[in-house]
């Protein structure tokens, strides 16, 4: 191993730690056990950003990327309008135009690009070919890019070595609020990097690591971490590998819910939850006071656990968004949940019970208690069992105007003199995965959880 050779100022290239993975750099690869032995500082930007990127291709005769130059024309030009927010839009599932998907070489580019860059300070760069060597410079950007609180990587092909890299340069950022690592296979070892993490950086405040193979001992590292961490306001730890039937998750999670106080949403959909896990967590929600969106949904609940949901909610006064779709609830599910809604909890704003093998009779007992509880306004069940009743029911709702056809996923219309309900594109996060082709991406109708309980900037 070569011995680790000071890094003089200026120096962007600081010897970083070796490494099985090579990083592309102008035509060439370079390990990161090495580096250049000289490299001249940039100059300070004096062109627009779309003019320096294309000099900046020429000079190293690297391929231009027309996407990434496209985009920074468009960049440039709301920097033109004196924007203050300015997200650069790099999204390799961008279906408005065509798309080259950006490689690591093209982020090499694109990070000497945006360095010094003072106006941009959001990065969108979801659905592209970044591998753990691209992640070395998002890992470069986040230290050297003081102005940026907003980075979305979502489904790349980040690994554990590249999820090390990203977190650790977050030990020193100051800045960066917002951090989306969605579908990248970070694995147990990337998700214990971001825990460790946690426990030194005080100023992100949303993170999402939702579908990244985090392990159980991950899921607890985060759960430890977050008893401590009052910083962190959202988190997403959706899809982790979880083996067994013990819920000990739900265990540490409980407790972590008992000690902290700024947690605001949490997401847990497909985390092998059951009857008992909700226990853990309604258990801990009796002492919470922050926690306002909880998402359980894509899990093993029935209706034995509404009982423990339907009694914390008579007490819990922040609850404001619950997600329990792709459940299983069923009526006696539906009705003690309607019970309490109807004559204890005047907090909940939001309840979603998609697809969770509700009849009739649990259905009309939802929307008789919308009838006197005037604070929740957003209900979503499409995936149930409807008959006439519900139609009627949800019709009648929607005429009179208690529930508005934004804040729910059906729309009544009558053939024959009776009246059925068909589906709309309405739901608590509807974009997460992907964005529309038009329109905004982040509207109330489609992502109501999200605009219910904001937190921080949605870029």
């Amino acid at each position: 191993m070569q011995p680790e050779r000071p890094a003089r100022p200026g120096n962007l290239y600081p010897t970083p730690p070796p490494t099985q993975f090579t990083a592309p750099l102008w035509g060439r690869t370079q390990t990161f056990a090495s580096r250049p032995a000289t490299y001249k500082a940039p100059e300070p930007i004096t062109s627009s950003l779309r003019e320096f990127y294309y000099n900046l291709c020429v000079e190293k005769s690297q391929k231009i990327n027309d996407f990434v130059l496209h985009q920074l024309k468009g960049a440039d030009e709301e920097i033109q309008k004196q924007s203050e927010r300015i997200t650069l839009n790099l999204a390799g599932n961008n279906q408005s135009m065509p798309v080259e998907r950006i490689t690591n070489e093209d982020f090499l580019a694109l990070f000497k690009t945006l360095e010094k860059n003072p106006y941009i300070n959001g990065l969108d760069l979801r659905y592209n070919f970044i591998s753990d060597a691209g992640a070395y410079y998002a890992a470069k950007l986040l230290q050297k890019q003081h102005n940026f609180i907003y980075l979305n990587l979502m489904f790349n092909d980040i690994g554990p070595k590249g999820g090390e890299l990203i977190a650790k340069a977050l030990h020193k950022n100051t800045t960066l609020k917002y951090l989306r690592m969605t579908g990248n296979k970070i694995e147990n070892k990337g998700g214990m990097c971001f825990a460790a993490m946690l426990r030194i950086n005080s100023s992100l405040e949303k993170l999402d690591l939702g579908d990244t193979d985090l392990g159980m001992q991950s899921v607890i590292a985060f759960a430890t971490v977050l008893s401590q961490n009052q910083t962190i306001k959202g988190i997403n730890l959706n899809r982790p590998i979880l083996f067994g039937e013990q819920e000990e998750s739900t265990v540490h999670l409980g407790h972590m819910l008992k000690e902290n106080h700024s947690l605001v949403t949490l997401h847990l959909s497909k985390h092998n939850v059951k009857n008992p896990g909700l226990k853990q967590l309604c258990d801990a929600l009796y002492l919470n006071r922050s926690l306002r969106y909880l998402d359980v949904s894509c899990n093993k609940i029935t209706h034995d656990g509404m009982v423990f949901l339907a009694d914390v909610l008579k007490s819990n006064t922040t609850l404001e968004v619950i997600d329990l779709s792709f459940n299983r609830i069923e009526n006696a599910g539906a009705k003690n949940l309607s019970e309490t809604l109807a004559s204890h909890n005047r907090t909940l704003r939001a309840l979603s019970v998609v697809s969770n093998n509700i009849k009739g009779e649990g259905l009309v007992a939802l929307s008789e208690s919308m009838k006197t509880n005037a604070t929740l306004s957003n209900i979503y069940i499409w995936g149930n069992k409807f008959d006439e009743a519900t139609c009627v029911a949800y019709s009648k709702l929607i005429e009179m105007g208690r529930l508005k056809p934004d804040d729910t996923d059906v729309q009544p219309y009558k053939v024959d003199g009776r009246m059925y309900l068909s589906e709309v594109s309405n739901g608590l996060k509807r974009h997460y995965y992907w964005t529309p082709t038009y329109g905004e991406a982040f509207s109330h109708s489609s992502n109501a959880g999200f605009s219910l309980v904001p937190v921080g900037h949605q870029l």
